[in-house]
């Protein structure tokens, strides 16, 4: 039987979907999170990009080799920022024994399992209920510069398409035929990476959506501005202490958090696990070559999508930054590579100020999905696929706890 009661902490699309696949089983479910709305977190204004195929673990031979670089910053794209705590030594020791190209074959794998067991379960709800987020199967294209870079991408392709993946390895000419928008990069690019399935939506607006959907339909309870502080076991109940004060008793609690989960579980030992990625995004008018589906430029690892009648750009990775301030010499950066990439995507001088998120990575790029308590689940370290894993991991969390069908 599914749990009586359960609390989940954290209102970002981890969290509301978690809530959805337990109250639909039945539990009284309570929201808690800090924020003062759902989504305000890293589910804000991510790249809106739902890769349930384009999965790939970020722990690979190619990023060991260029690690030293990435720690003097000589990527722009890409950054770590070293800290010389346990915490992050231990977290790179894992990391580093991820790189070999087996443990990246199957990272990558099973990350394709679990965004495939997500596309179901998004479009099982879709089924149920109507839920506005500007959802669309737009499809996803990745170009790319370098061509051993193309050539193990291919390698890849195969792999996954022996595991039922539908992608296709396309020229620059039928890249072109596929997205127009690229007719001007056409020179550019040695080939791309085509999935037609693949989805979009943003994130946001799916975090506020399903919320109100789970309280009308539901039942279920909502507090926000509500920071969890630390939890207990006594007897057969969760008791949860929040920084006001308040104590908060249930059956379960399921933590979602993101890379907050990380201090409330340190007596698990779990401090470590979890390594915060920033990353950026600017909303921009559609410029004269927008483009109509997700595009990912490789090399420049900047990612567009088309939303609600704008264009949503993200990228600039930076391992191991702590803080969500926006610096506007990063937002201007991210304006540039764009350009750089599709000059005419989108009307870059008429952009918002920006966004920064901070996400929780794992060493081997999945979730951490499983029981740490007898009556404690976490479901978090999503990293940046957070918004594509979120409804099967929610999904999982709900088996896992004695929710099944």
């Amino acid at each position: 039987m599914p749990p009586r009661r359960a609390l989940v902490v954290g209102a970002g699309v981890v969290g509301v979907a978690t809530a959805y696949a337990l109250a639909r089983r039945g539990a009284e479910v309570t929201i808690l999170d800090k924020g003062d709305a759902p989504g305000s977190g890293a589910s804000f204004a991510n790249g809106a990009q739902l890769s349930y195929i384009y999965t790939e673990a970020l722990a690979n031979s190619t990023l060991l080799k260029r690690l030293p670089a990435l720690a003097l910053g000589l990527d722009s794209g890409f950054r770590l920022r070293p800290v010389y705590d346990p915490c992050q030594i231990r977290w790179l020791l894992q990391f580093l024994r991820n790189c070999t190209q087996r443990r990246f074959l199957a990272n990558t794998l099973a990350g394709m399992e679990l965004g495939l067991e997500s596309r179901l379960a998004m479009q099982a709800l879709l089924s149920r209920h109507s839920v506005d987020f500007g959802h669309k199967a737009a499809g996803k294209i990745l170009i790319y510069q370098d061509r051993e870079a193309f050539r193990s991408a291919c390698e890849l392709v195969e792999i996954r398409q022996r595991h039922g993946a539908e992608q296709e390895i396309l020229s620059p000419d039928e890249a072109v035929r596929t997205e127009s928008p690229l007719t001007d990069q056409r020179q550019k690019f040695v080939g791309a990476i085509y999935s037609p399935q693949e989805e979009l939506g943003d994130p946001n607006r799916f975090c506020c959506a399903l919320l109100a959907l789970l309280q009308q339909d539901y039942g279920v309870q909502v507090k926000l501005e509500t920071m969890v502080e630390s939890w207990k076991i006594e007897n057969e109940s969760v008791i949860v202490e929040t920084k006001a004060g308040e104590q908060i008793v249930s059956s379960q609690i399921v933590i979602c958090a993101g890379i907050e989960a990380g201090s409330l579980l340190k007596k698990h030992r779990l401090g470590s696990a979890l390594m915060p990625m920033k990353g950026y995004s600017i909303t921009a008018p559609r410029g004269q070559a927008a483009p109509t589906m997700s595009i990912t430029d490789v090399a420049r690892k900047v990612v567009f999508c088309p939303l609600d009648g704008k264009v949503r750009i993200a990228g600039l990775a930076e391992l191991g930054v702590r803080n969500a301030l926006i610096d506007p010499r990063r937002v201007e950066k991210l304006k540039s590579i764009a350009a750089d990439a599709l000059p005419e995507a989108a009307d870059y001088k008429a952009s918002n100020g920006g966004w920064a998120g901070i996400r929780p990575m794992t060493a081997n790029s999945l979730p951490l999905i499983r029981k740490v308590a007898p009556r404690v689940t976490i479901n978090v370290g999503h990293g940046m696929l957070g918004w594509t894993y979120a409804m099967g991991s929610a999904e999982r969390v709900a088996r896992l706890m004695g929710g099944l069908e």
